[in-house]
């Protein structure tokens, strides 16, 4: 039986559907302050005499970028960059660098592959955290051996085996993102 004042039946977990729209301001900001609080993580009072701590806001731009690859512009390298390198402790303009060639290297991924599946995104996400995390150490500007080196295997498996739990976090933010709220006129 159809109500008279829905029409067309549509019903959610609200009710009717009548005035009840993901909220703007919550669509498009929650992938910018996720990836802005990631940033902020090296602020936590974790000591370690190695680096352990994943790059988590690089973390969380990878998984926004393969959910949603039209959500964020290509131009948020800059920004978001911007503020990983304030928090992160690398010198200047390495994440603005490695956050805009990943997100053009995912650029052409998209566009070359544009249906994949878990695992590729996955196996992408593992070649770019261990480049960033490869680059970052060489830009860094400690003189690296072979042995500084090393100490970043176990920073890198780390995140590789953290991004799925990210990406499933994410797609948790993305879900409340998209949620219907009710407009008031």
């Amino acid at each position: 039986m159809r109500d008279h004042l829905n029409p067309s039946g549509q019903q959610d977990a609200f009710g009717t559907r009548i005035n009840r729209e993901p909220d703007p301001l919550l669509a498009m900001g929650l992938p910018w302050l996720t990836i802005i609080l990631a940033a902020l993580a090296p602020l936590s009072p974790i000591i370690a005499p190695a680096p352990v701590l994943p790059p988590l806001a690089f973390l969380a731009l990878i998984a926004w970028r393969l959910l949603r690859p039209n959500l964020l512009p290509l131009w948020a390298w800059l920004p978001l960059g911007l503020i990983d390198d304030l928090f992160s402790g690398q010198p200047f303009g390495s994440g603005i660098m490695l956050f805009s060639l990943a997100l053009i290297a995912l650029d052409l991924f998209e566009g070359r592959f544009p249906w994949r599946n878990f695992w590729q995104n996955w196996a992408v996400a593992a070649v770019l955290i261990v480049a960033y995390l490869a680059i970052a150490g060489l830009v860094s500007g400690a003189q690296l051996t072979l042995v500084q080196m090393g100490v970043i295997v176990p920073q890198a498996l780390l995140s590789v085996v953290l991004f799925p739990i990210m990406a499933a976090l994410i797609g948790l933010l993305d879900r409340l993102r998209l949620l219907h709220v009710r407009r008031i006129d």
